[in-house]
């Protein structure tokens, strides 16, 4: 499977309770669609909130985001990565 990170856009004012529940609910239907998300970050100032998970497509963690009320406008796959 392969990584993704999604970005969510127009979160303002986003607090860390809002992103835990958010996250959650992702969690919560993710195997449905045979994703798992690993991570989220936020920045409330921007509205920008990414998802870092591992899926089957990028297809795949849209359906999971839009089920869970809060559709992303970009999946970017992350094929490789150094550390």
């Amino acid at each position: 499977m392969t990584k993704f990170m999604d970005v969510h856009h127009g979160m303002q004012g986003i607090t860390k309770d809002q992103l835990a529940t958010a996250h959650r609910a992702d969690q919560a239907i993710e195997r449905e669609e045979g994703v798992h998300f690993e991570r989220a970050w936020a920045d409330p100032k921007s509205g920008t909130v990414y998802c870092l998970s591992e899926a089957p497509s990028a297809d795949a963690v849209k359906r999971v985001h839009e089920r869970a009320g809060h559709p992303v406008s970009e999946v970017h796959p992350l094929p490789f990565s150094v550390s």
